[in-house]
């Protein structure tokens, strides 16, 4: 991913140095890749979906024991008929992990934390990381990093969680350069406590996080974000989907200036930093704001093959991450995460 220079030579020496520290990470998965890969590359329309399938030939791309699911894809039936309902159906789709959006289950009925543990192990279900809000700054009493830090970390030891982050944007205090490194010291707090607690911090993206910074045009936000990080403390789960929406609304600059970047390469730079993936899928149409509609994993463009095999051949690649599926808004939750499972068991490396 080439970058034009700065505005902010403090900023540039620090993207750099990151960048280097990633570098043998990644190379070999960069190598696959090849020097002149493409952004469009990455994705390409309807690869590896039908190919990938192999009828059982090949290694399989999905790690054993790494697929889970974001539970705000099953928002709905957790609500209705509880979690041990969901989790029932989840342990026969084959999922590994779960993923929190909140610990409630509506008209279900009271769940105690102790409860909802218990619960996820005796369905065969590790409970990889939670989504909390970031912050709410009109309510002191909010269950909120900013808000109730300690109560949060408390709440994530207590589910036996390795990861607990936001899928907040860092837009706390505007969109700045400025802004996004006071978010960033925000994040580099909330990551020295959780460390304290054997915990890593982690922020999910939507497509805006790779806007522009508004006082400096050629800067993205998100190239603060992790030059600003300590990446020792803060993690990232890269929302494939969204990523590969903001690289259609935010390849070129407010002032037109093309700007393009591979969300693969993100990742490839620095595979530690990216322990935790949402695999969600889009059908690709350039009418919509974001470049794609939203569909169940399987049935869209985004070439997962190619996405977790690259991610696999980096350092420690099949062990360090997770795969979580996600949809929005799914027509029927269940049958989303029974398809999605089916589709990524199999999914097989080409021989």
């Amino acid at each position: 991913m080439s970058r034009k220079k700065s505005a902010d030579p403090e900023l540039a020496q620090k993207l750099s140095r990151r960048s280097m520290l990633g570098v043998a990470a990644g190379a070999t998965a960069a190598a696959v890749l090849g020097a002149a890969a493409t952004p469009a590359a990455a994705h390409g329309k309807g690869h590896g979906h039908g190919d990938g399938h192999g009828h059982g030939k090949g290694q399989p791309v999905l790690p054993p024991g790494r697929l889970g699911i974001q539970l705000y894809s099953l928002r709905d039936k957790v609500s209705t008929i509880g979690f041990a309902k969901v989790f029932d159906e989840l342990e026969r789709f084959g999922y590994d992990e779960i993923e929190f959006a909140g610990y409630t289950q509506g008209s279900a009925g009271e769940i105690t934390l102790p409860q909802l543990k218990r619960l996820a192990r005796n369905h065969g279900l590790k409970p990889i990381g939670s989504h909390v809000n970031y912050y709410d700054n009109n309510n002191p009493d909010a269950y909120s990093f900013a808000q109730n830090l300690e109560k949060v970390l408390d709440d994530a030891q207590t589910l036996g969680l390795e990861h607990v982050g936001t899928a907040s944007g860092p837009f706390r205090y505007g969109s700045t350069v400025d802004a996004w490194k006071r978010a960033a010291e925000d994040f580099n707090t909330y990551g020295a406590a959780a460390r304290r607690r054997g915990l890593k911090f982690y922020q999910h993206n939507h497509a805006e996080e790779f806007s522009f910074a508004t006082d400096q045009p050629n800067v993205r936000l998100y190239d603060v974000l992790l030059a600003e990080t300590d990446p020792d403390l803060v993690y990232l789960e890269m929302d494939i989907y969204w990523a590969f929406a903001g690289q259609f609304r935010f390849s070129k600059t407010a002032e037109g200036k093309p700007a393009p970047f591979d969300p693969l390469r993100y990742v490839l730079k620095q595979p530690d930093r990216y322990p935790l993936f949402h695999v969600k899928d889009g059908i690709e149409d350039i009418t919509a704001r974001d470049g794609y509609r939203m569909v169940d994993v399987g049935d869209g463009d985004i070439d997962y093959q190619r996405f977790i095999s690259a991610v696999n051949k980096t350092r420690g690649g099949r062990r360090d991450h997770h795969w979580q599926v996600e949809h929005d808004q799914p027509v029927d939750s269940i049958a989303f995460a029974q398809k999605s499972s089916a589709h990524l068991h199999s999914l097989r490396e080409r021989r």
